[in-house]
């Protein structure tokens, strides 16, 4: 196991431009203990009331790792190590062990010419939450250079205390409590989500050219982030966060619930609270009953609590989670430190002075649980996902499908392999029930194996990859776990549900990984839980005679994304079908979105009038043309506003054929 240090309550302070050394940094702490329990309010005596100096130092302090140069070769192998033991806590603190030669500040004006940001103000206060404390930071139009803004936040520090160099933490961090709590109104500037890093390109700097530069952690072979289509700052691109006196991070959770990694480049330290993932819930609801006003929540909905924190702008002391049975834990950050964060672990904090720190994210197998769980929640509040969970699941699983992993593995990755496995066979599960689910409600609905990528349900933003719905009366997808919606709309029939191509090879790769018995166990339980959910939405008789991966017939198979059969006479049936349109236009082929009414017309025209349809212009086209027949000249009888269809020239032999046909 690494080595690390549970002693993180800082009784000393150093030099804060310059890391900590591991000797120092024992002899500066005290011990915590083991157990998660032992940071609640019920180990303090109740006879010892806990007051604005006291309840500072009996928060414990999170685990400190020191590891060598060995061990700090492949961050992602030495996090899954120390996972175990670290997320008991929700952060950590890791001690590189390598050096960075070049400063942020040479990094920042020298390499990185033309570096500016802009500042975030804050104001110091606490209160009961409101209507108008939904949004509390504005944006400073003044742009800053990392000099411009030291100068500001050094003559920020020495206003208050006469003096612009360290202060003991300890010290400053009651201030900063006891500012938050003063009836005046006093305000900080903060460079928040500053696009850019500070690790140097130079090729003599130790840090920058290792693997713990946060420029390149985010795409390393173990992390899940590496399949991304596109870099998306802040998730797979760091940024900077540079900071002064009380500059402060609100209460949040990292978006999808990933790791998150913040390495400390130069200046002051900083003070971070972290509440573990498995006492997420008890936050939440610590929060939604004392922290914000019963006007916003409601306005919210059920899961108010949650919405807003996302928003980033909730401070509140850690006393009330202590006073609540909360755990929660420190951590003092200096220069040289990484602090990690765990999925679904609340965090908050500030900075003791000026400072420059960067942050991304990250992902390994196990996060996918705690992916899915985010999943359901933005569905939930109709939130745009961040990262597409199902596309990035989906790749990883038939990654490891198609090329299986030795028998020589570590312990670490045989853990992140099985919880991407009985992530993967549980969503399949849930996307082959739900199709299961629609045909028994709507027999004649459409199927088609084209879709590619992820599309974004139009009702509540759920990212999907696997399958959607699409219809005539919704311009955007349809997820499938909205059967009341979907079924209510106008265009009846005219609705296909889109598959993966790769739909087939999915379910076989699922029903593979489900030949380990453990694995089949835990997948059977897990997918009994959503079933069970999902049957309130459902006919709950049906239920019942579901067998997973069971073979499902669609009525018709299309490759047009409109639905085109139903229809009871076995002529017309024909008529919908591509090939029979094409015939009926012996100058084109058409392979088009159409729409069945238009069709249904165009024959019963052909039939009674005995016309021919109107030929379409040709001498201006050219071979497999694609054009939007609703956004100009060119109409058809086919044509519809707004959908795209392509005419394939036909050769002169093939003219003389329809002829005489």
């Amino acid at each position: 196991m690494p080595k690390y240090n549970r002693n993180i309550r800082d009784s000393k302070y150093t030099v804060p431009c310059q890391p900590r050394s591991k000797n120092d940094a024992s002899s500066s702490h005290q011990s915590c203990g083991t157990s998660s329990s032992r940071c609640s309010s019920k180990n303090l005596s109740a006879n010892k009331p806990i007051n604005d100096s006291e309840w500072t130092s009996e928060l414990i302090g999170c685990p400190v790792y020191y590891p060598s140069k060995e061990e700090f070769e492949d961050p992602l192998v030495y996090l899954q190590k120390i996972a175990p033991e670290a997320s008991k806590y929700g952060i950590c603190k890791i001690a590189s062990p390598l050096s960075s030669s070049t400063p942020a500040g040479t990094v920042l004006m020298k390499e990185n010419r033309g570096f500016k940001f802009t500042t975030k103000v804050q104001p110091l206060r606490l209160a009961k939450w409101d209507m108008k404390d939904k949004v509390t930071f504005f944006t400073r139009k003044r742009n800053y250079t990392i000099h411009d803004f030291e100068s500001l936040a050094h003559k920020s520090m020495a206003s208050r205390y006469s003096i612009s160099g360290c202060l003991p933490p300890d010290f400053v961090e009651r201030e900063f409590w006891h500012e938050m709590g003063s009836p005046k109104k006093r305000t900080v500037e903060y460079g928040i989500n500053v696009e850019g890093s500070a690790f140097s390109n130079n090729s003599s700097d130790q840090l920058g050219r290792s693997k713990w530069n946060l420029k390149k952690l985010p795409h390393l072979p173990r992390s899940t982030l590496r399949l991304l289509k596109h870099e998306i700052p802040g998730v797979s691109e760091p940024m900077l966060y540079i900071g002064m006196l009380f500059s402060m991070f609100a209460w949040h959770v990292e978006d999808h619930y990933l790791y998150s990694i913040n390495y400390h480049h130069c200046g002051a330290p900083k003070t971070w609270y972290g509440v573990p993932g498995h006492a997420a819930v008890d936050f939440e609801k610590v929060v939604q009953q004392y922290i914000y006003n019963r006007e916003i929540l409601s306005i919210n909905g059920e899961d108010g609590a949650f919405d807003l924190l996302v928003e980033k702008t909730t401070m509140f002391s850690p006393k009330i989670l202590q006073k609540h049975n909360v755990p929660v834990y420190k951590a003092v950050q200096m220069p040289g430190e990484f602090v990690i964060t765990f999925p679904k672990a609340y965090h908050a904090g500030f900075s003791q002075g000026f400072n420059c720190a960067e942050a991304v994210n990250f992902a390994v197998g196990d996060w996918f649980s705690f992916g899915a769980a985010a999943s359901q929640r933005y569905a939930l509040l109709r939130r745009m996902p961040v990262v597409p969970f199902e596309e990035l699941l989906c790749k990883e699983a038939m990654l490891l499908s198609k090329h299986p992993s030795d028998e020589d593995i570590s312990s670490e990755d045989l853990v992140s392999i099985r919880c991407i496995k009985i992530s993967f066979a549980c969503l399949i599960r849930l996307h082959h029930y739900k199709r299961w689910c629609l045909i028994k409600l709507k027999p004649s609905l459409g199927f088609s194996f084209k879709s590619e990528g992820t599309k974004f349900c139009s009702i509540c933003k759920r990212d999907c990859y696997v399958s959607h719905i699409k219809c005539s009366c919704h311009y955007d997808p349809i997820c499938l776990f909205h059967d009341v919606e979907a079924f209510k709309c106008e265009c009846q029939s005219n609705r296909v549900l889109n598959l993966s191509r790769e739909i087939s090879d999915m379910e076989a790769a699922a029903k593979e990984f489900e030949q380990d018995e453990e694995i089949l166990q835990e997948v059977k339980q897990k997918s009994k839980q959503d079933i069970e959910l999902l049957i309130q939405k459902t006919n709950p008789g049906v239920q019942q005679e579901y067998i997973p991966y069971s073979e499902i017939r669609p009525v018709e198979e299309h490759t047009s994304d409109i639905k085109t059969s139903g229809v009871n006479s076995a002529k017309s049936k024909k008529i919908f079908g591509i090939n029979t349109a094409a015939a009926k236009f012996p100058e084109y082929k058409v392979h088009a979105r159409t729409n069945k009414a238009q069709l249904v017309q165009e024959h019963a025209r052909q039939v009674e009038g005995k016309k021919r349809p109107r030929k379409l212009q040709k001498s201006k086209w050219k071979d497999n043309v694609q054009f939007d027949v609703g956004s100009g000249s060119h109409k058809t009888p086919f044509s519809n506003a707004g959908k795209r269809m392509t005419f394939t020239r036909l050769s002169v032999s093939d003219k003389r054929r329809s002829k005489r046909t």
